[in-house]
């Protein structure tokens, strides 16, 4: 059964102890979860970029690394591939970009979260997870002044809490979630809003 909902898109922002903070969410989204996910997880320009095979083999939804002028789909999880920010343009398709570091990342979660903010307006989710610096503070406050859904894991569960408590700062968010209730929250979010 296909679920409806006025969201369109959720968009992750992570950083330190990301690949523990997505295992404990997107393994719990179904093949049915009616949205695309975008995520950024702050990783090494050499990366191999090992997230996207990781998580095609441990979730039901289809995993990959995203590629410019690539249409978005429901049900597939959008890795930024590394050294390359991530942008969502206005026809909701994938670009990325070398433009300089954004909060000495690149890819930047600010730079995702400002772009799909425009993309999306008030369609869209945005979840920032634990991470050692304030990327993605400015992002969740422009989702929010859209009219989106944010989300930020409470710092206390997170391994770093510098991401969560700077998203916090920056505006008022809606939902401050363990990190194991999050995965449940995105899973049932037609069933909330």
């Amino acid at each position: 059964m296909e679920r409806i909902t006025k969201y369109k898109a959720v968009v992750i922002g992570v950083s330190a102890g990301g690949l523990v903070a997505l295992d404990e969410i997107l393994p719990k989204l179904d093949k049915a979860f009616p949205m695309p996910i975008l995520v950024v997880q702050h990783i090494s320009p050499s990366s191999d970029n090992y997230l996207p095979i990781h998580f095609d083999v441990r979730c039901e939804l289809k995993a990959k690394e995203a590629e410019d002028k690539e249409p978005i789909h429901p049900g597939t999880i959008y890795f930024a591939p590394p050294n390359y920010h991530l942008m969502v343009e206005c026809d909701r398709s994938i670009a990325l970009s070398i433009d300089p570091k954004v909060n000495f990342s690149r890819p930047a979660v600010d730079v995702l979260f400002e772009t799909a903010a425009d993309a999306y307006k008030d369609e869209l989710i945005g979840v920032i997870l634990t991470g050692g610096n304030s990327d993605g503070s400015a992002g969740i406050a422009k989702i929010k002044q859209q009219g989106g859904l944010t989300i930020v894991q409470s710092p206390e569960t997170a391994e770093a809490e510098a991401m969560p408590l700077a998203a916090i700062e920056s505006t008022k968010i809606d939902h401050i979630l363990p990190l194991h209730e999050i995965g449940n929250f995105l899973s049932e979010i037609n069933d909330k809003e």
